[in-house]
């Protein structure tokens, strides 16, 4: 369980950064496909799951199976949460009065 905590929070993380970090203002696109997935924190969440699944092997915080089942489980859960953690969080923190 604890596992699935850190690859959430990794997912989380790394997805509000892509999306929200001014770090990346530069380089990050604005128009087309790729422009409307780095809006879009539930799409963007499945694509940093579906990286955190594939750098698997290379960590020590989350192990889990290499199948392609387990990376479409993963992307999706990293895609939920992010969305959800999205939705409840802001740069203010708790967001309240949705």
């Amino acid at each position: 369980m604890l596992e699935l905590s850190y690859f959430i929070l990794s997912a989380f993380g790394i997805t509000q950064i892509l999306i929200y970090g001014s770090i990346f203002d530069f380089i990050r696109p604005t128009k087309g496909m790729l422009g409307k997935l780095f809006k879009c924190p539930m799409c963007l969440g499945f694509w940093v799951g579906i990286f955190l699944w594939s750098i698997n092997p290379y960590t020590q915080l989350f192990s889990f199976d290499i199948s392609p089942v387990t990376a479409l489980l993963l992307g999706s859960v990293a895609s939920a949460t992010s969305y959800v953690l999205d939705a409840v969080f802001d740069d203010d923190g708790m967001r309240i009065g949705f």
